[in-house]
């Protein structure tokens, strides 16, 4: 073998000789792995298999601090705060591109076919749709110009405008908010006002109820949507006439009337009631074991940011996707939110539209109680609930118009406690909603009559999105509302997402999407 040939085998080998120390073939190992396409990678630093535990802690977690602290005690893993937000920012963005492609197909069809099931899918024997919003708080500041490198990705783009306040309880989400014309934000997580000289003052003593109508301005509402895939029997009689005895506690509907008349947004209301999505349904199986409520068998969950107009054709894409339209009984749940119903008529309106009895309730106790003792009041109550629970929501009407014409009509300024502003409210509701409010058919049907698995699924959206320091932008939000809704869903949502992503793996770079 001639030395220049023996050189060469050396140089090949990668121990080179000379000045020139670079070695051809391992910089190419290190360019090119050709087996990233067939391990569905995509020249990111994690696998699928770890892609997906980072998806699952950032999504299901309060913070994407909490996120890092799980992954690294109990997965053993490595990645920053900042990493788990970009990582769930990025998956997000790929379920939410999904969900409005389905939507976009699902609108593309015929009336017809939209009102079937599609092909393959079998028809639950009872589907039911629930709405209701709940809270989460928007901050979008002003798009720079040029991003500054401070605010860079490692792809080389803006970081998105997700901002959280409080420096104690910061999600690893944010990015602190530059000061804005209106308000600073304090490290305390207040918001506060800015004088005329441009500085921030502190709030003062006992200034907590300011404070918080001062960070009043960035709550907006998210909505969220249930279907529910059910099984009951039906039956040619009410199968439970009387009203469970639950609901003539004194002590239990005191209460419960006082958590659902709390002074928040009506949207609110619902969420704030219940951690428990069998608690409106409680009540109803302790009635002597003579009725039972449609048992669950699986739920999906569909939340946004978007409007209503959007949001609806979200919820009917879903249920068209799990044969809701073929269903042979159908229902819709929700509380007297005319968004609810302005909803069910333009995309449910095969769907038998129901009133959440609690919330129907509530206003029949306080206008019962409203004026009178509370021996007196509670008479009438009983009375009343009854009726309603009959069918027979009529016969409060009735009485209630008798009752608003015993007190007077309230005045313009008249305090919302007052019994004639109790009354008047009491009426204009069982009035809008009497239609809705036939629960001795719903009960002969075998359909739902609360609407709390909702608003139990609210209030498990609102655990991470929604907190006194977490401030959100538009497209941050619509990401992780979608993930959680994703995680919460039954069924392999985002296992067949993991499958289908990692199927179409190229074994290149991916980079984001341009704004």
């Amino acid at each position: 073998m001639s030395p220049w040939s023996h050189a060469w085998c050396k140089r090949v080998a990668g121990r080179p000789t000379g000045k020139n120390p670079n070695i051809t073939a391992a910089h190419v190992g290190r360019l090119f792995f050709p087996q990233s396409k067939s391990l569905g990678l995509d020249r990111a630093q994690y696998s699928t298999a770890v892609l997906a535990k980072i998806t699952y802690a950032g999504s299901n977690n309060t913070s994407y601090q909490q996120a890092q602290a799980d992954l690294e005690h109990l997965a053993e893993l490595d990645v920053s705060a900042k990493q788990v937000r970009r990582l769930c920012k990025r998956v997000g963005d790929e379920r939410v591109d999904e969900r409005d492609a389905a939507v976009a197909a699902y609108q593309a069809l015929p009336l017809v076919e939209r009102k079937s099931a599609p092909a393959g899918v079998a028809p639950p024997a009872v589907a039911a749709v629930s709405v209701d919003g709940g809270r989460v708080q928007i901050f979008e500041r002003p798009r720079r110009a040029e991003a500054s490198p401070a605010h860079a990705t490692a792809e080389g783009a803006p970081e998105p405008d997700l901002v959280v306040v409080a420096a104690t309880a910061r999600d690893a989400s944010s990015v602190p908010p530059e000061p804005e014309p209106a308000a600073l934000a304090a490290a305390d997580g207040n918001v506060l006002p800015v004088a005329a000289t441009g500085v921030a003052t502190a709030p003062a003593a006992g200034a907590e109820e300011e404070d918080a109508e001062r960070r009043g301005q960035f709550w907006r509402e998210d909505k969220i949507g249930l279907l529910l895939t059910m099984h009951s029997e039906a039956s040619a009689h009410d199968p439970c006439p009387q009203i469970p005895k639950t609901f003539l506690n004194p002590t239990r509907m005191t209460k419960l009337v006082r958590e659902l008349k709390k002074r928040a947004p009506p949207r609110e209301e619902a969420a704030q009631a219940t951690d428990d999505p069998n608690a409106g349904n409680e009540a109803l199986r302790a009635n002597e074991a003579r009725w039972e409520p449609p048992e669950v068998q699986a739920k999906q969950v569909v939340a946004t940011r978007r409007s209503w107009a959007q949001f609806g054709p979200m919820v009917a894409a879903a249920a068209w996707a799990l044969g809701f339209f073929a269903a042979p009984r159908k229902a819709f749940v929700a509380d007297g939110a005319e968004n609810n119903w302005t909803l069910h008529r333009q995309l449910f309106s095969s769907f038998v539209p129901i009133l959440d009895f609690i919330h129907g309730l509530s206003y029949v106790f306080a206008s019962a109680m409203a004026g009178r003792g509370f021996k007196e009041g509670w008479a009438v109550y009983k009375c009343w609930i009854q009726w309603v629970w009959s069918s027979a929501v009529e016969q409060v009407i009735t009485e209630l118009a008798a009752r608003q014409a015993e007190l007077g009509m309230p005045a313009k300024d008249e305090p919302e406690g007052s019994p004639r502003a109790v009354v008047a409210r009491a009426l204009t509701y069982l009035q809008n909603n009497k239609e809705r409010m036939r629960y001795a058919d719903y009960r002969r049907q075998g359909l739902p009559i609360t609407s709390s698995y909702v608003e139990s699924a609210v209030k498990q959206i609102n655990y991470r999105v929604k907190g006194t320091e977490k401030f959100w932008n538009e497209a941050g939000a619509e990401e992780l509302l979608q993930l959680r809704a994703d995680y919460l869903s039954d069924g392999d949502v985002m296992k067949t997402y993991w499958e289908r992503r990692e199927a179409n793996e190229t074994g290149l770079n991916r980079y984001r999407r341009a704004d």
